[in-house]
C-alpha cells in the first residue's frame, strides 16, 4: 500500500483486481464446458448403450414402469426379456447398475455403469477383472430374491466389501421386482 493511498481506494483495487481474475477464470471453464458438454453426453450415452447390450442381447427400448423401491430408473424392453437400470446406495454413494432380466424371471447379466465405491473393495463390483467378473457372473440365472451368503442368501460377497456387495443384491432384487411387475 502506498503511503498517500488511502485503505477505501487499496482495499477497492485488490477487490476489482481479483474480480476480473476470477471473471476471466469463469468465462475460460465455461467456454470448456461448452466444447467438452457433448462429448461427455456421447460417452455417457453410448456407455449406457454398451451396458444394455452387455446384459441384454440385442437391446431395447425404453419403456414406461412402475417401481415401488425407488431404486429403477429406466426400464429397456427386448426381444429377449427386459434391461433394468436400477440404482441403489452402496458404501460410497449410488452405484448406477443394469440388469438384464429374460422373459421367465430370471437374470441374464449385471454390469455396474457408474459408482464411487472404494478402489480395491467395493470397486471390484465393476471392475473387468477375475474377481469383478466372478462377482457379477454369480448371479446369472438366479431368479426370486437374491442375497448375500452372511444374510443367509446364495451370493457370495465381494471381500471387505459387503456393503456394496448388499447393494448390488439390492438393486437386482429390485430390478426382479420390477420385470415381474411388467409380466
Amino acid at each position: 500500500m502506498k503511503t498517500n493511498e488511502s485503505l477505501f481506494h487499496y482495499v477497492a483495487r485488490l477487490a476489482l483486481t481479483l474480480l476480473a481474475i476470477t471473471s476471466v477464470v469463469a468465462a475460460i471453464l465455461a467456454g470448456v464446458n461448452s466444447v467438452t458438454a457433448p462429448r461427455i453426453a456421447s460417452l455417457k450415452e453410448q456407455k449406457l448403450q454398451n451396458a444394455i447390450e452387455a446384459v441384454l442381447p440385442g437391446g431395447g427400448q425404453e419403456v414406461s414402469f412402475t417401481d415401488e423401491t425407488g431404486m429403477v430408473t429406466k426400464v429397456y424392453k427386448g426381444d429377449a426379456g427386459y434391461a433394468i437400470q436400477v440404482a441403489p446406495s452402496g458404501f460410497g454413494g449410488t452405484v448406477t447398475m443394469m440388469v438384464g432380466v429374460d422373459t421367465e424371471g430370471k437374470l441374464l447379466g449385471v454390469q455396474v455403469v457408474s459408482h464411487s465405491e472404494t478402489a480395491g473393495l467395493g470397486a471390484v463390483a465393476a471392475d473387468t477383472t477375475d474377481a469383478g467378473n466372478a462377482f457379477r457372473s454369480q448371479f446369472v440365472g438366479m431368479s426370486g430374491s437374491v442375497s448375500v451368503t452372511k444374510d443367509g442368501g446364495q451370493v457370495e460377497a465381494i471381500t471387505g466389501a459387503t456393503i456394496t456387495s448388499r447393494a448390488v443384491c439390492a438393486g437386482i432384487n429390485a430390478a426382479l421386482q420390477c420385470a415381474e411387475s411388467m409380466g
